[in-house]
């Protein structure tokens, strides 16, 4: 089912994400929220990824969307109980916004390559190494399962303009 994306000031989204036992992972309410999610995501014509706290689910989960990977049919899409477990030292400011912080943007600084620890949507666990955008997005996705929003780290923070706000509705 589409739900609703929690905005900034939802308790939610200060929390730190409860771990899903990984033999939960497989139960009705776990591959529902991650239904759930997926649709949510989809409806978002900029959106890149979601975090369960960003629905009001205090779970560590996020999905990412499929466009993003050049081989979406190899890629993984859903990442549970992620944890970053390689930082490059070569960190970049990044242009970056949130489908929870709505119609603000400004510059993160987040680090280039990282490896992410994770389990899959099957209770498979695996490593994935990423640098560019995927780094950027696990680094931001990660961050909000700490109750961690990206305006706490932004630098040149700005409300969009109504121009900006047209090309991504």
């Amino acid at each position: 089912m589409i739900k609703a994306i929690v905005q900034e000031g939802h308790p939610a989204l200060r929390k730190i994400a409860d771990f899903v036992e990984p033999k939960n992972i497989s139960t009705p309410e776990i591959q529902t929220i991650i239904k759930d999610m997926r649709e949510s995501l989809a409806t978002q014509k900029d959106g890149v990824a979601l975090a369960a706290p960003q629905l009001g689910i205090t779970q560590q989960i996020f999905v990412v969307a499929s466009f993003i990977f050049d081989e979406p049919e190899h890629a993984q899409l859903v990442y549970i109980n992620p944890r970053i477990i390689y930082r490059s030292e070569k960190s970049k400011w990044r242009h970056e916004g949130c489908l929870s912080c709505r119609w603000k943007v400004g510059e993160v600084k987040r680090d280039y390559e990282v490896t992410i620890s994770a389990y899959d949507e099957f209770g498979n666990e695996f490593e994935e190494s990423a640098d560019g955008l995927l780094a950027h997005i696990f680094q931001h996705e990660t961050d909000h399962l700490q109750g961690i929003l990206f305006l706490d780290k932004a630098r040149k923070l700005r409300d969009m303009t109504t121009e900006e706000i047209a090309e991504v509705s």
